[in-house]
């Protein structure tokens, strides 16, 4: 049997724009559309809520890495909840346990997330465009990421880079 396919969604759980957390919905729609299992941090707030509920709405399975040690702050739409006790160093599990990353906003969370993918070299999507973020990242890591503000082209990207690692159609 062919391995599972995991997509991170990561992005800030506090003040995100309305707009972010549209996106972030219709991306976790995407990726479980794809047959992908959706991977968030997995608490009830932000783009990690909206991602999953965007998942879960068309049967998406959705991971769930929560940060605490009780596991009791959960998004609705996650399907497997992994309780880590680890608070950020779950970052690591993250973006190590997901084929590829969609960032969705920024945030201090997401920008650590994006470098450890970065340095994992892990396919990159930064959602939406933005000036000081592309120009952060490519200083740091020049024609590693893919940058747009379309679900469509962030799916085929990372469709890409998966057939690239895989050696099959995805």
């Amino acid at each position: 049997m062919p391995p599972q396919i995991i997509i991170g969604i990561m992005g800030p759980g506090n003040q995100v724009p309305n707009s972010e957390l549209q996106l972030a919905h219709k991306l976790g729609k995407a990726i479980a559309q794809q047959g992908w299992v959706l991977l968030t941090g997995g608490r009830p707030a932000g783009i990690m809520e909206a991602a999953s509920a965007g998942a879960a709405s068309v049967g998406g399975i959705v991971l769930g890495i929560l940060p605490d040690e009780q596991g009791n702050q959960v998004a609705s739409g996650v399907t497997l909840p992994i309780v880590t006790g680890m608070g950020s160093a779950r970052n690591t599990i993250n973006i190590l346990s997901s084929h590829g990353i969609i960032a969705c906003g920024l945030g201090l969370g997401t920008v650590s997330e994006i470098s450890l993918a970065l340095k994992a070299q892990k396919s990159v999507v930064l959602m939406p465009n933005n000036p000081l973020a592309k120009d952060f990242f490519n200083a740091l890591a020049p024609g590693q990421f893919h940058m747009t503000n379309d679900v469509n082209s962030c799916i085929e990207h990372l469709k890409s880079g998966l057939s690239q690692k895989f050696s099959t159609p995805t």
